[in-house]
């Protein structure tokens, strides 16, 4: 019997472009063509103003770091073998917040508001997830 995921996503309709975004390492927003507000995770109408008048837009993903967490126990297969492993909520540079995981770091050495890119990891054939690393300050040469 194949082990359970529980890491993978359950698409629907207003999420499949979103997958597919992300299989060819691209991460998609909605954007409300009425009050001009970005906003994820995809709806089919803004959560602002509440207007169906919303479309898909790639983000720069370019996002600062809100808030994290290590994780050192998680017993749901595949977590488990990950652990430890870093939870976080970034915000967007288009402005809405984002929960994701932040790789490639030392998790000690996170800081709220450094700076941060959209990295993509495939985890099966058929998902892509949006991750997050930490951009490098840059050099004094």
């Amino acid at each position: 019997m194949p082990t359970m995921r529980f890491d993978l996503p359950t698409p629907e309709a207003d999420t499949a472009e979103f997958w597919e975004g992300t299989r060819h390492d691209k991460l998609l927003i909605k954007r409300c063509k009425d009050c001009e507000r970005a906003h994820y995770y995809p709806r089919t109408f803004c959560p602002y103003c509440w207007s169906t008048n919303v479309q898909w837009e790639e983000s720069s993903g370019e996002a600062t770091l809100y808030t994290w967490s290590v994780v050192y126990q998680n017993d749901l297969p595949p977590f488990n073998e990950r652990v430890p492993y870093v939870a976080a909520v970034v915000d967007l540079k288009e402005g809405p917040r984002m929960m994701t995981n932040i790789v490639g770091s030392n998790p000690a050495e996170l800081r709220i508001g450094m700076d941060l890119r959209v990295c993509f990891e495939p985890v099966s054939e058929d998902f892509t997830l949006p991750l997050f690393q930490v951009v490098p300050p840059p050099r004094d040469d």
